[in-house]
């Protein structure tokens, strides 16, 4: 039986190696920060860890920690580079979420004018009885969870 055919390394792997050029922002031994090249805003940017994992529940507690001690900084700089007011961070986990690269990223998004990230939201309603049972399951999950 032979062993599965390894998936190629995500664009981010590829830069991370040195393999491809990014307008770098931010390094450091944990996290790369650098301009979208398909930006929806100026300033637009990513936030990778150098951990390569493709989902955000599978990071270590060091990779996301060092990712959430570095984003405020990367929003105040970013913010006042380009004199937005306002931004989207969004993080997006499976093909279903809009994924598209399956290497965990943020994309710091300025606000600026019309340009930006639009975002249509239909709210729904959260019964009384299913907010219960869904806070019993979500702390159940978390008291198993020993991450």
């Amino acid at each position: 039986m032979s062993d599965p055919k390894p998936s190629p390394p995500t664009i981010f792997a590829r830069i991370l190696a040195g393999e491809l050029p990014c307008h770098k922002i931010y390094e450091d031994e944990n996290v790369l920060a650098f301009l979208d090249i398909f930006p929806l805003s100026p300033g637009h940017l990513l936030i990778i860890p150098k951990e390569q994992k493709a989902y955000l529940h599978e990071l270590s507690a060091g990779s996301a920690a060092a990712i959430g001690r570095v984003l405020p900084r990367l929003a105040r700089a970013t913010m006042a580079a380009t004199g937005a007011t306002a931004y989207n961070l969004l993080q997006n986990n499976g093909a279903a979420a809009h994924q598209a690269v399956f290497h965990v990223h943020f994309h710091l998004i300025p606000k600026i004018g019309d340009r930006g990230l639009g975002i249509g939201w239909v709210p729904g309603k959260l019964p009384e009885a299913d907010a219960h049972h869904m806070v019993a399951r979500i702390q159940d999950a978390l008291d198993s969870d020993l991450s």
